[in-house]
C-alpha cells in the first residue's frame, strides 16, 4: 500500500473573504504591510504575508464573524501593537478578559494576544508565544 503525502511539507494558503475590496486593499497593504501580489477581479486580492500566499476573496456579504481568522506571530507583541495603533488599527477590547493597557491579554500559558479588525470586520491577531520560541 502506498504511502499518502502528508500536507507537513507544504506551505499554507490562508483565506479571508473581504466585501470592500478598495478598504481591504488598502488596510492589508499599506496598513498591515503585506505585498500585494496581484488582483484577480472578481475572485480575490493575492497577497504575500511572509512567504505565506494570502488570498483575499470577494464575496457579497459576509458571515458574523465568530473568532480570529487571521493571525501573526510577533517577537515583541507590544512593541508590534504600538506600530499597528500608529498606523491606525483599533484594538478590541472583551471585557471578559484581562487585557492590558494596549489591548493584549496574557494567556495561562504566557501566550500574549490582541486582538483587531480589518475593514470588513473580520477578527485579526497579533500574538507572542514565549513557550514556541527554540
Amino acid at each position: 500500500m502506498a504511502q499518502l503525502s502528508r500536507l507537513g511539507k507544504y506551505d499554507i494558503v490562508g483565506f479571508v473573504s473581504i466585501v470592500d475590496v478598495a478598504r481591504a486593499k488598502e488596510f492589508y497593504r499599506d496598513t498591515l504591510g503585506l505585498t500585494l501580489l496581484s488582483e484577480e477581479p472578481p475572485f480575490a486580492l493575492i497577497f504575500d504575508a511572509h512567504g505565506i500566499m494570502l488570498r483575499l476573496g470577494m464575496a457579497q456579504e459576509l458571515p458574523p464573524a465568530h473568532g480570529t481568522v487571521l493571525g501573526w506571530n510577533v517577537p515583541d507583541i507590544a512593541a508590534t501593537v504600538k506600530e499597528l495603533a500608529e498606523a491606525g488599527v483599533h484594538f478590541e477590547r472583551y471585557p471578559p478578559m484581562k487585557q492590558d493597557e494596549l489591548g493584549i491579554w496574557t494567556a495561562p500559558t504566557g501566550a500574549r494576544v490582541a486582538w483587531f479588525k480589518d475593514p470588513d470586520g473580520n477578527i485579526l491577531s497579533v500574538s507572542e508565544h514565549p513557550e514556541l520560541k527554540r
